[in-house]
Parts: structure tokens; C-alpha cells; sequence
């Protein structure tokens, strides 16, 4: 049994069915005290303040893991929001879907399969337009890619945010240097990378697609 199965058991006997953020919180303690998991924890409040501060209308969350900032952004959003999730790891995803499923939210929000292949798709297949908040939590290797894959097919509208985890650290350096010389297109989007160690803002970084 994997770290996340294990954990939805937890889970599954220690919450409250529909309650989300009681799910949660029941995450942040199987992770303080039974086994570590690497979700968001005590950085959410970052994530919380960003979601309130933009108020988005279509996120895409780039990695699900065990389902908690999935749950964590879909309570925030605003009436008419949509959320779309992808992970390519099938054993997180079966368990991810039981998660959102049990906090109340539609599980068809995720989306199975690699990033890469994914992104493509998202219009045609998915019937997503264009994104204005993207949460990168997957592998760091992968974040240069797929900001440039979401800036090829046109996915970013100008103000964009883009959250990105661990960029410090472990970090994603060719990341960094991208958006720190502007991208592709001279758009205005907030990024704010973060890790354990210490958090780095770099706000209205121009960067994107035009509308």
C-alpha cells in the first residue's frame, strides 16, 4: 500500500464526509504525526490567499498528488468556477478522485495522463478555453515545459497567476531563468514559487499569452 492509499484510510474512518476542510485538516495530521506526505501544510495559506485575492474562474492544477490542494482550491473558488487537475500517476489519481469524491466536489474534475500529452488536448478535448490561475505542484523538471506548452496552444490570459511549489528547493532553475527574462509574450503574470525553506514572490513577472 502506497503513502497516499495509507493515508486515505486515515481518512476514510477519521473525517467527515462533505467536510472539506475537515478532510483537510485530517491530511495535516496523518502527515504531522502518523506518516509525512508532501502536500501543502502550513504553506496553504499562501495558496488561500492567492485564490481569494484573484478570485478564478478556470484553474489548472498541474499534479494532484493525494487530492489536498485540489480540495483546498475547489472550496475557495467563486459560483461558476471550474477546476481542472491532471495527474499521470495512475495509484495517486484512483486515490485523489476517492478524496474529492468524499469532500463533496465532482471527481471528473481530474484528468489522468501526462502533462504534456494533456495540455494539447485541454481545449478540443476538455473544452477549456484558456486558464487564469495555474498551480504547478508536479515534477520541477517539467515546469519550463509545460509554461511553454500553455503559452503555445494559447492558454493564458493576460494576468494569469502561476503558483509553483519547491522552486527554491529543490527548485526548478531553467524555470526560474525563463520567467525572469520575460517568457514568450509581454503579459503581466503574478508568480510566487515556494518551498519549506523560504518563499520568493516575483509579482507581475511578464509572462504569458495575450487574450
Amino acid at each position: 500500500m502506497s503513502p497516499t492509499e495509507r493515508a486515505f484510510q486515515y481518512i476514510l474512518t477519521h473525517t467527515i464526509p462533505g467536510d472539506p476542510q475537515h478532510i483537510l485538516e485530517t491530511f495535516d495530521h496523518w502527515s504531522y504525526h502518523c506518516e509525512y506526505l508532501s502536500n501543502l501544510g502550513p504553506q496553504k495559506g499562501i495558496l488561500e490567499r492567492l485564490i481569494y485575492e484573484k478570485s478564478p474562474l478556470r484553474v489548472l492544477e498541474l499534479g494532484t498528488y493525494c487530492g489536498y490542494a485540489t480540495i483546498l482550491i475547489a472550496q475557495l473558488l467563486p459560483l461558476g468556477a471550474r477546476l481542472y487537475t491532471v495527474e499521470m500517476d495512475d495509484r495517486k489519481a484512483a486515490v485523489a478522485e476517492k478524496v474529492i469524491r468524499l469532500a463533496g466536489f465532482d471527481d471528473d474534475t481530474l484528468i489522468r495522463g501526462p502533462s504534456q500529452e494533456v495540455i494539447p488536448q485541454l481545449k478540443e478535448k476538455y473544452g477549456l478555453s484558456h486558464v487564469d490561475f495555474i498551480f504547478m505542484d508536479h515534477w520541477k523538471r517539467c515546469y519550463l515545459r509545460d509554461l511553454q506548452l500553455l503559452e503555445a496552444h494559447d492558454l493564458l490570459l493576460e494576468g494569469a497567476t502561476i503558483v509553483a511549489d519547491n522552486i527554491i528547493f529543490p527548485g526548478a532553475p531553467h524555470f526560474m531563468q525563463y520567467v525572469k527574462a520575460c517568457g514568450k509574450n509581454n503579459c503581466s503574470v503574478s508568480l510566487t514559487g515556494y518551498s519549506r525553506a523560504r518563499i520568493e514572490s516575483l509579482s507581475g513577472s511578464p509572462i504569458g499569452r495575450r487574450k
